[in-house]
C-alpha cells in the first residue's frame, strides 16, 4: 500500500475540520500510526513512535469536539451506525485499506454482554502496516523439511506479532525454498490480521489463504476444519479454555499451528493456565519470544518444545 493510497483512506473518514489540521501538518503517512480524537482534548497522533499535539507548536492544539466525532463516525460507517453494530460492540469499525477505527463510549449490555456503544467519546484510528519478508530470518528455524512447524509466538503488547503472523502466513501460503505452499486458514477474530473490510482481506496473506472474520477463535478454527480442510490454521492472542481445546483439537486432526499469546518470557507462558500444559506436553514446537528494547519486531530469542535455546537476538 502506498503512502497516498493509505492518505486517502484515512483523510476521508475524518471529520472536515480535523482533515484540515491533518492535511496542513503535511505529515508522511508511512510514519503516522494512530490518530487520537477525545471530546473537549487536544487532536493527538503517534507519529514515528512519538506522540504529538495537532496542529504543531500549538500547546493546546485542536480542541475535538462533539460534533467532529459524530460527522467521523458518519463518514467511518457510511452513515448507518447500525449496520456495523457486530463490529461496534468489540469497539472498532475496519475501513478501506485494514485500518482500524476504535470507539468507546456508554456501553448497552445485553445479558451481561455488550451489545452496542452509543454516546461515542473517544475514536483511535490505527494505522494497518505491512512489513513484507519482515518473516524471512525466522522461516528456517521454524520449518522441517519444507514443513511448518507448531509454532507459537510470545510478545508484549506493540512489540509487532500480528505484523510478523501476518506474513508468516503469506509465505507459508505462497511458498518458497523453506516451505511448501500450503493452505492456510485464518480465524481473525478481531480484524486483525487480515483487516478484512467488507469481506475482503486488505493485507496481503499469500495464495492459498483463507479468511474467517471476526469470528470468535474456538469456533472459528472448527469451522474451519471442517470447511476449508487447511494444512496451517493461523490465529491471534490466544487466551480461553476453549482457545486452547480447539488448538489441540485442530493439532489432532493433523492441522499446524500459528498462533501468538501475550507475556514477557518462556517462563510466564509456562505458568499460563491451561496454555502451560500444552507447553509441558511440548505441543508446539516452536517458541518464538518477541520484544522493542532495540526495534518494534525484534526477535529475542526461539526456542525448541524442550525449550532449549535455538537462537538469540535474530
Amino acid at each position: 500500500m502506498n503512502e497516498l493510497n493509505r492518505k486517502r483512506q484515512i483523510l476521508q473518514v475524518l471529520a472536515r475540520p480535523i482533515r484540515s489540521v491533518i492535511e496542513d501538518e503535511d505529515l508522511d503517512f508511512e510514519k503516522v500510526q494512530e490518530i487520537r480524537l477525545r471530546i473537549g482534548k487536544p487532536l493527538m497522533v503517534v507519529y514515528d513512535n512519538e506522540e504529538r499535539i495537532l496542529p504543531g507548536g500549538q500547546k493546546e492544539g485542536h480542541v475535538v469536539t462533539k460534533e467532529e466525532i459524530r460527522e467521523t463516525l458518519e463518514y467511518t460507517s457510511h452513515y448507518s451506525l447500525y449496520a456495523y453494530e457486530h463490529e461496534m460492540k468489540q469497539g472498532f469499525i475496519t475501513i478501506e485499506g485494514g485500518h482500524r477505527v476504535g470507539v468507546m463510549g456508554k456501553a448497552i449490555l445485553e445479558n451481561n454482554h455488550v451489545k452496542n456503544l452509543q454516546y461515542i467519546s473517544s475514536v483511535n484510528i490505527r494505522m494497518s502496516h505491512e512489513v513484507l519478508g519482515c518473516a524471512d530470518r525466522l522461516l528456517p528455524f521454524i520449518t522441517k523439511n519444507r514443513q511448518v512447524c507448531h509454532t507459537l509466538v510470545i510478545s508484549p503488547p506493540r512489540c509487532g506479532k500480528t505484523t510478523l503472523i501476518r506474513d508468516l502466513i503469506r509465505q507459508i501460503s505462497d511458498g518458497n525454498t523453506y516451505v511448501k505452499g500450503c493452505t492456510v486458514g485464518v480465524v481473525d477474530e478481531r480484524s486483525e490480521i487480515g483487516g478484512c473490510y467488507l469481506g475482503v482481506a486488505q493485507n496481503e496473506l499469500g495464495m492459498r489463504t483463507d479468511v474467517l472474520d471476526c469470528c470468535p477463535k474456538a469456533e472459528g478454527m472448527i469451522m474451519l476444519i471442517r470447511s476449508m480442510a487447511p494444512q496451517v490454521i493461523a490465529v491471534d492472542e490466544i487466551g480461553s479454555t476453549e482457545d486452547i481445546h480447539a488448538i489441540e483439537y485442530a493439532m489432532q486432526c493433523g492441522c499446524k499451528m500459528i498462533a501468538s499469546v501475550h507475556g514477557l518470557t518462556m517462563d510466564e507462558a509456562h505458568e499460563k493456565p491451561v496454555l502451560g500444559r500444552l507447553i509441558k506436553e511440548r505441543r508446539f514446537e516452536r517458541y518464538i519470544l518477541l520484544g522493542n528494547e532495540k526495534r518494534p519486531g525484534e526477535v529475542k530469542a526461539i526456542y525448541d518444545e524442550r525449550g532449549s535455546l535455538l537462537c538469540r537476538d535474530l
